[in-house]
């Protein structure tokens, strides 16, 4: 078992590289241009996927806080989480990132974002995901084993 002080070891703390991508994408779209739909549709599309991923994110970080655990990847765990969101992904605040990638894609009308988030969600699943899923089968063992046999990873 691991110690109750010791964290996932995430490569970085997830919104910071959520972010590093957005400008990357940002970045690319000012060298090279990639728009794709009419001003209207990319506001609504954008809309219809960032709303409710940020409801979401709100939804699990209050079931984080009822559990007294802190959200930070990078900071130690004190409990498992498994209400809510947990009961259908294990990971609904990484899903919620990846959903808001793609809204911001088509809210800013560039199809970067979409070339960008097959490397978001890979640094996602191999920089954070799996770190987290070593650290917390390592803290609570079985406890955890039998959750993600019952929850899938993503959706």
């Amino acid at each position: 078992m691991r110690e109750k002080g010791e964290t996932a070891g995430v490569i970085a703390p997830p919104p910071i590289i959520v972010l590093a991508l957005l400008l990357s994408g940002i970045e690319l779209d000012a060298l090279w241009p990639a728009p794709f739909l009419e001003e209207t549709v990319q506001y609504v599309l954008g809309a219809l996927l960032i709303v409710p991923a940020v409801a979401l994110v709100v939804w699990a970080i209050v079931l984080f806080r009822r559990q007294k655990t802190l959200v930070e990847p990078w900071k130690p765990t004190t409990a498992l989480v498994l209400a809510g969101a947990y009961r259908h992904t294990r990971n609904p605040m990484y899903l919620a990132m990846v959903i808001t990638f793609a809204g911001l894609g088509f809210a800013i009308d560039t199809l970067w974002l979409f070339v960008l988030l097959p490397v978001l969600v890979a640094v996602l699943h191999h920089g954070v995901i799996r770190r987290e899923e070593r650290y917390l089968e390592g803290l609570f063992g079985d406890d955890y084993r039998d959750y993600c046999a019952k929850v899938r990873r993503w959706i």
